[in-house]
């Protein structure tokens, strides 16, 4: 069991002035029958960016064990706190794209005999709600078999929004339990069958150890798809180039963290588009 630093209210304390607010990216917090509410723990970073804005004092982190995401055990501190925060939590999971969060509240509701909203079912084509940037709202393209490609044109096999590993929640819902493919923004540019033969069935994040500054989140996004979507297999595509290496080493530093352990394939490509090397990694 990890360790996680997670934003604590002091409801005592709390006059509900709601100036924490705005100082809570992920938007984990909430003004619910006066008092400030962490409605999803999930993606609470814990790095208190609303601590200093609040005049009662009544935020802090504590440091403490915490088992990997179960969204009934939320379900079950929520449930408690009334309807209000019940529909705060289901929206919070909404607007994130967390459909498969969101399908688990709502069995766990209607085994309480909990009305759920309309809003809150999902349909074939899960387009959700997103507050902030629209590039970050997940969206998940489900298409019946195959489909037959008009001559001259090769089908995408992309099947999820977003793919930058900046942008993606680790928890999507098209992480969950999926192999996935962690390859360089060059990649698909370089090969000309990359949808086909390496894209097709599986899930997507893309980035670039070399022009992405902060990779330290790279790190933290994979270990939560490992510990937490519970990912089968992880396979780093890479160009030849000397700093696409450091995309490894991100995967291999996030796989050495995690509890679970999953294969580790790294495949690389020339920059004409041939494969050089595929092969296993070992992280002993």
């Amino acid at each position: 069991m990890a360790k996680r630093k997670i934003i604590k209210i002091d409801e005592e304390k709390c006059n509900g002035c709601g100036q924490c607010i705005p100082n809570c990216p992920e938007g984990a917090l909430q003004i619910i029958d006066g008092k400030a509410r962490l409605v999803s723990d999930l993606f609470c970073d814990g790095l208190g960016a609303c601590i200093g804005t609040c005049p009662a004092d009544a935020i802090s982190v504590e440091e403490r064990e915490a088992e990997p995401y179960d969204e009934r055990k939320v379900m079950e501190n929520v449930f408690k706190q009334g309807k209000n925060t019940i529909l705060a939590h289901l929206t919070h999971l909404k607007q994130r794209g967390e459909m498969a969060y969101l399908n688990e509240a709502i069995s766990f509701l209607k085994e309480k005999n909990f009305e759920v909203p309309e809003e809150f079912f999902v349909t074939k084509y899960r387009k959700t709600p997103h507050e902030g940037c629209p590039g970050m709202k997940e969206m998940v393209f489900e298409k019946q078999g195959e489909e037959e490609a008009e001559p001259g044109k090769q089908p995408s096999q992309l099947r999820q929004w977003p793919i930058q590993l900046h942008l993606v929640s680790p928890l999507a819902s098209y992480y969950q339990g999926k192999d996935v493919i962690l390859a360089a923004d060059c990649a698909a540019y370089s090969m000309g069958d990359f949808h086909s033969r390496f894209l097709k069935g599986k899930s997507l994040a893309i980035a670039c150890p070399k022009l992405d500054r902060n990779t330290d989140i790279y790190v933290e996004k994979i270990k939560s798809m490992v510990d937490e979507a519970r990912i089968n297999t992880l396979t780093v595509l890479i160009m030849q180039v000397p700093c696409c290496r450091g995309l490894l080493a991100i995967a291999q530093e996030a796989l050495k963290q995690t509890q679970r352990k999953i294969p580790l394939k790294l495949i690389v490509i020339s920059i004409e588009g041939e494969i050089i090397s595929e092969e296993w990694v070992s992280l002993s």
